[in-house]
């Protein structure tokens, strides 16, 4: 299935403002269920615009802006070929086929610090609502994940959230609700409290019947590392597993690593009028 995705975001100020330099995650990652057949990335007003790697393999253009602008417009259009099946099969390891299990020196080594959970647990909730969702010694692995994958939305609702970050996930058990950066966070939490390595996964989701006004979207969802099988896709917001529909950008240790964009302007609160962001997932015939 080949997708094209437009991706406009739009700044504006009252007056003309010297802007700092941005950095833009846009360009999708390549695998092998993901090829990348074109893209293109712009700015207005034009940009110097610098590539480079981070610790992850992600790509990131930084723009350079030479003059003020009262409106910065950024847009990235790409499409790729799409191959990932809905109902997957994973090669676990047998050794990691029930749960727990013990990760190899090596793979413990590598996932480091995508093992530690990101916020303290002081009082140990996340770790107890994390092991609820255990059945019993010699639990089966992926059904444990899948179960803690499909059982988020039973305790958490999904909304539109407009501001930036994303919420601590005991804010968001708290408030009973969040949006799909707060509920990935939420999972990532939980396996990790259970002794996964886990990544966060920023990108795109196809939905093959959109909303007339929803013709796409900017999507957050996770990654779990299991032996043998290696990363596996898990978007607790749908509650499926696995790659299909979804496009990913970057995946880092945290949601804040991988914000689409990140700059600034030199100039007073004031002088930032809004922003505005258009999405479109388009499949190809």
């Amino acid at each position: 299935m080949k997708l094209t995705i437009h991706h406009r975001t739009t700044y504006r100020y009252a007056p003309p403002v010297a802007l700092q330099p941005h950095r833009m995650i846009l360009r999708p990652r390549g695998s092998h269920d993901i090829a990348l057949l074109s893209s293109s990335l712009s700015c207005t007003p034009v940009a110097e615009l610098e590539w480079t790697q981070d610790v992850f393999g992600n790509l990131i253009a930084t723009g350079i802006f030479p003059e003020p602008a009262a409106e910065l417009v950024i847009t990235s259009e790409f499409t790729v070929e799409q191959s990932a099946v809905a109902w997957p099969v994973f090669r676990i390891a047998p050794e990691a086929h029930s749960f727990p299990f013990a990760y190899s020196p090596d793979d413990m080594a590598d996932l480091g610090t995508l093992r530690i959970p990101e916020h303290g647990d002081a009082e140990g909730r996340m770790g107890a609502w994390a092991r609820a969702f255990v059945r019993g010694a010699g639990t089966d692995t992926l059904s444990l994940l899948n179960d803690l994958n499909a059982g988020i939305l039973d305790a958490v609702a999904y909304r539109v959230r407009d501001e930036e970050g994303t919420q601590t996930p005991l804010e968001t058990l708290a408030l009973a609700s969040g949006s799909c950066r707060d509920i990935a966070a939420l999972f990532i939490e939980a396996v990790r409290h259970l002794g996964f390595g886990a990544l966060a996964v920023s990108g795109y989701l196809f939905d093959p019947d959109p909303p007339a006004d929803d013709p796409g979207s900017t999507h957050a969802w996770a990654e779990v590392y299991l032996p043998g099988a290696g990363w596996i896709a898990f978007d607790p917001t749908h509650r499926r597993l696995g790659g299909a529909n979804l496009i990913p950008v970057a995946v880092a240790r945290s949601n804040r690593q991988i914000m689409p964009i990140v700059g600034g302007y030199v100039g007073t609160p004031e002088d930032f009028l809004g922003m505005d962001v258009t999405v479109r997932v388009t499949p190809e015939s």
